[in-house]
């Protein structure tokens, strides 16, 4: 962890000496660090209902992401996808889920990875934080995304423009 990511290190770029800054005594709680949803579906996914899912009294920040489906891919159009999963990528992306909660001070957390056969511009992925600061909800969706990229069982069919297709990120 670097000081810019403990509430209790000096600012970044603060003289040598500078107290620390003291810990988040503006919430009146502990955060709730709730697990919303965690799910791998073939299911439409909405980035709103996501945020709307994590809404917390407590919560001064909700950040999302969306994973859309876009028309290219190495300078090739893409004109569909079609995601498949490993029967085990549920229980990856609620660990996945359930760690960053533990890591992070946020309130509410959902999470969901789409499979099935998804048009350009369909939600493929979809992620909300709610946390009582900006940095603490920035911090954990970005967790979210990258460890769920990492580790998630989830293969992408993409289907080209040019008739072609070819399989992303296989092992």
């Amino acid at each position: 962890m670097s000081s810019s990511d403990d509430p209790g290190a000096a600012p970044a770029g603060s003289p040598a000496g500078t107290p620390p800054r003291p810990r988040d005594s503006s919430r009146l709680s502990a955060p709730a660090r709730r697990l919303v949803r965690a799910v791998v579906t073939g299911d439409v996914l909405d980035v709103a209902e996501h945020a709307a899912l994590v809404e917390d009294a407590a919560a001064g920040a909700v950040v999302t992401f969306g994973g859309v489906v876009r028309d290219h891919d190495r300078g090739r159009g893409v004109t569909r996808l079609e995601y498949s999963a490993h029967p085990t990528a549920g229980r990856v992306v609620e660990e996945v889920a359930r760690e960053v909660l533990a890591q992070h001070p946020v309130d509410a957390l959902a999470v969901s990875h789409r499979t099935g056969t998804l048009g350009v511009g369909d939600v493929a992925f979809a992620v909300a934080v709610s946390a009582a600061h900006r940095r603490e909800a920035f911090a954990a969706c970005e967790a979210v995304v990258e460890e769920v990229k990492a580790r998630l069982p989830v293969w992408k069919h993409q289907l080209l423009a040019d008739g072609g297709d070819e399989w992303v990120g296989m092992p």
